[in-house]
């Protein structure tokens, strides 16, 4: 008889690739932070926002390293990191024409829904590209959409930011910064820090997504969805922010994890299901959840 593991293992068979992929740049910024943009044909075809790629770092490693995926283009994926160890210490070393082997894409992406068309994205530091990826999706599919970012770090964000020419009536004009990638592609986007960095919000996420949220009134919440990546902490006051106001999230957690395909078991959180709390694989179950199953 074949189990509910079994029959979600085969789910996952012919949707995740391991290939050689080809290091095509990398940007460094302040923080020991960089985005590397790598041809990866067959990850690049499949991946979908909240999907994440398991990178080999070096050949001297066996340890491969999760990685969310910022952007697809063409055959490429994107995708950035802080230096927390060794691991991605040698993976920042390698340089344009280098090979890269890619594992993915992995895991359970994020879902929208077109009757909540106000999607509300909050990502904090290295969650940043999930968020960045659902809004590509949204802008190519710009139909009924009404996205808005709110970015957070209280390290130098990793991209240059600038003041926005987006309005943002519920805000002072003078929390402006904006990141301009968003910016271009029309998307509303404010940022927020505690290292009082010009033009950003002083205070959390959440701070500033609370005084959005505010503003909105019975219909509007009605046809609103929360989607966020981060830190465990910021999750859990994402998560909290939402049930406040009734509000549908999803959150993609962060676990360290090893084989990253479900074999190991070794990033398996507790969720709430209805046939009780059961321990699932962040890898393959998630990454992304609904953050009222989440068990904090």
């Amino acid at each position: 008889m074949t189990t509910a593991a079994q029959k979600k293992a085969q789910q996952n068979r012919g949707s995740i690739f391991l290939e050689d992929g080809a290091l095509l740049n990398v940007e460094e910024f302040p923080g020991d932070q960089f985005i590397m943009r790598i041809r990866s044909p067959k990850c690049a075809a499949a991946a979908a926002p909240g999907s994440f790629v398991h990178l080999s770092c070096d050949e001297t490693l066996p340890m491969r390293r999760p990685l969310s995926i910022m952007r697809v283009e063409d055959d490429c994926i994107e995708v950035l990191y802080k230096i927390v160890g060794n691991g991605l210490r040698w993976l920042s070393r390698k340089r344009p024409g280098d090979s890269i082997s890619v594992l993915g894409p992995i895991g359970q992406s994020f879902q929208l829904h077109e009757d909540r068309p106000n999607t509300l994205l909050i990502g904090g530091g290295v969650g940043i590209p999930p968020m960045v990826f659902i809004a590509d999706h949204l802008r190519q599919n710009p139909s009924g959409w009404n996205p808005l970012a709110i970015l957070g770090s209280e390290i130098p964000f990793p991209f240059a930011y600038r003041a926005s020419a987006i309005e943002t009536p519920w805000l002072g004009e003078d929390i402006n910064a904006t990141m301009p990638l968003l910016e271009d592609w029309g998307i509303p986007c404010r940022l927020a820090t505690l290292a009082g960095y010009n033009g950003c919000f002083d205070g959390y996420v959440t701070d500033l997504a609370d005084r959005w949220l505010s503003t909105l009134n019975p219909g509007e919440l009605a046809k609103t969805e929360v989607f966020t990546c981060g830190p465990t902490p910021m999750l859990k006051a994402v998560a909290t922010l939402a049930a406040k106001y009734s509000l549908p999230c999803q959150v993609s957690l962060e676990e360290f994890m090893a084989c990253a395909v479900g074999g190991c078991a070794g990033c398996a959180v507790k969720i709430s299901t209805p046939d009780g709390e059961a321990m699932k694989r962040v890898c393959v179950d998630g990454p992304v959840f609904e953050a009222s199953t989440v068990v904090w």
